[in-house]
């Protein structure tokens, strides 16, 4: 019995594929070059994947002997464990109980993390020598340089500690949190005691302390340093000031740049903001007025009862809000309105040569994104329908449908999600590949499948019991696994 394959060479392939419906079904991937073994239903599944010009063109998915260095593999035993191969960039990762456990390795790089709470990591990368790390957060922080020992930090929190490149910080310092906390952010020092009462901050053309929230004073100059491209650029400067925050304030900013921005607060009864490039007032904040003057996108805009009722009119912007009944808001590339918030959202967003529309119902329950490229002629879709079904086509024209789906429509980059979860309640999954025109049918993991291509068609009943293969050598019929006689044929079947 032939099989299908992406290609069009007809002939008979030295090796049949098993269709024996839940105990083992082997097919080739229909939006992938490859091939697939699904075993136990949706429990346990192989896929063997490599690059479309791994093999000569026509090659059956069954007989192709790409080089190894481009074989992709994946493992999956739904929905404990998830094991994959990406040779062609150095990766390996595995999944148990995800997200209980998870490990990456790219190159020599690696990451084991437990609940992203407990981590080890370690290997060379560009950044930085040959290493390891090992974290439980927030408790233990530790790093060993085998090349650099300038890179090694240890932290035992809340006792001591000295971090590199963490928490959004280049250094960290810590004796007795919050006693005493030491942070750099390039060239900014900043001492925290009992933190976050007492900081004295110090840098280039800067000084400030605060006692919060009492009274607090910051001030820099304006200075210049060299960007990544070797260009000397300016870093505006400013001046800030608090009283009993958040009720008074008095800041300068971006001192010495094309906008250098005044605030003046005295809440709750006014915050007010001026620069070239916009004013805001703000009476009553936060359920008051305020009054926006946009100089750079030319509008005005009035809100009150924040965030209830906003207009604004002008080139820039045009915008009507009473929310949650109804709002609509327009840019010069944008415009989003809503009904009755979270009912229903759209977004249409035009940036050429992309034009891309976004819908929500329900916040998450219908989600749609409808990406065009008029250079190109080509267009994407999205449409997830929770949990009953998701629906995706790419650039390419390839096409996706599973119905049920429970969490890709709220996890839809999430690839370990749609590995180890979503095989379990794919109660019918279609996929088209438009370049080779070839589709695959499932339903109840493989109760009934069908796949097609322009050079044959097939079929399988009540997990493989009864089958039908039609192609260019005619039709053939197999019953209980066994073959019948097939029927011979001139001429290349009909797609079907």
């Amino acid at each position: 019995m032939d099989r299908p394959h992406r290609g069009g060479v007809a002939g008979r392939a030295a090796t049949e594929p098993v269709s024996a419906g839940l105990l083992y079904h082997q097919f080739p991937l229909t939006l992938d070059h490859g091939i697939r073994v699904e075993a136990l239903g949706p429990l346990v599944a192989t896929e063997t994947r490599w690059p479309e010009d791994a093999v000569p063109p026509g090659t059956d998915p069954l007989d192709a002997e790409p080089p190894v260095t481009q074989i992709a593999r994946t493992f999956t035993l739904a929905p404990l464990f998830n094991w994959n191969l990406e040779p062609t960039v150095e990766n390996v990762s595995w999944d148990l109980a995800y997200p209980v456990i998870t490990y990456d390795r790219y190159g020599g790089e690696y990451r084991l993390q437990v609940f992203q709470i407990l981590s080890f990591s370690g290997g060379k990368t560009q950044a930085h020598a040959q290493g390891r790390a090992f974290t439980l957060v927030p408790f233990f922080w530790f790093r060993r340089s085998d090349e650099d020992p300038s890179l090694n930090y240890s932290a035992v929190w809340p006792f001591y500690g000295y971090l590199q490149k963490r928490l959004f910080r280049d250094e960290t310092r810590f004796l007795l949190w919050p006693a005493w906390v030491q942070t750099r952010r390039r060239d900014v020092v900043t001492d925290n005691y009992l933190v976050p009462i007492v900081h004295v901050r110090r840098g280039d053309g800067l000084q400030g302390w605060q006692v919060w929230p009492f009274y607090g004073t910051e001030h820099k100059d304006l200075t210049t340093r060299t960007n990544g491209f070797g260009e000397v650029e300016s870093v505006p400067g400013h001046d800030k000031r608090f009283v009993l925050w958040p009720f008074y304030g008095h800041n300068d900013l971006d001192t010495g740049s094309t906008n250098p921005i005044q605030q003046r607060l005295l809440l709750p009864f006014y915050s007010l903001q001026r620069s070239p490039a916009k004013d805001r007032d703000i009476y009553g904040w936060p359920f008051g007025v305020t009054l926006v003057r946009d100089r750079e996108l030319a509008y005005d805009q009035t809100s009150f009862l924040w965030p209830v009722f906003t207009f604004a009119h002008g080139e820039g912007k045009q915008a009507t809000r009473v929310w949650p009944l109804y709002g609509t808001t327009r840019f010069r590339e944008s415009h989003s309105r809503f009904v009755l918030w979270p009912l229903y959202y759209r977004k249409d967003t035009q940036r050429d040569p992309l034009e891309r529309h976004v819908t929500r119902i329900g916040f998450f329950l219908y989600t749609g994104f409808e990406t065009s490229n008029h250079q190109t002629g080509t267009s994407s879709k999205r449409a997830d329908l929770w949990p009953f079904f998701i629906s995706r086509r790419d650039m390419a024209g390839n096409e996706r449908f599973q119905a049920l789906s429970i969490f890709s429509p709220l996890l839809a980059e999430n690839v370990s999600i749609r590995r180890l979860y979503e095989p379990l309640w794919a109660l019918w999954r279609s996929e088209h590949h438009a370049a080779s025109d070839t589709r695959s049918q499932s339903l109840l993991w493989n109760l009934y499948r069908r796949e097609t291509s322009p050079e044959r068609a097939k079929v399988s009943l009540l997990f493989g019991l009864v089958q039908h293969t039609a192609d260019a050598q005619g039709k053939r019929w197999r019953f209980l696994y066994l073959p019948t006689k097939k029927k011979p044929r001139p001429g290349p079947a009909p797609h079907s």
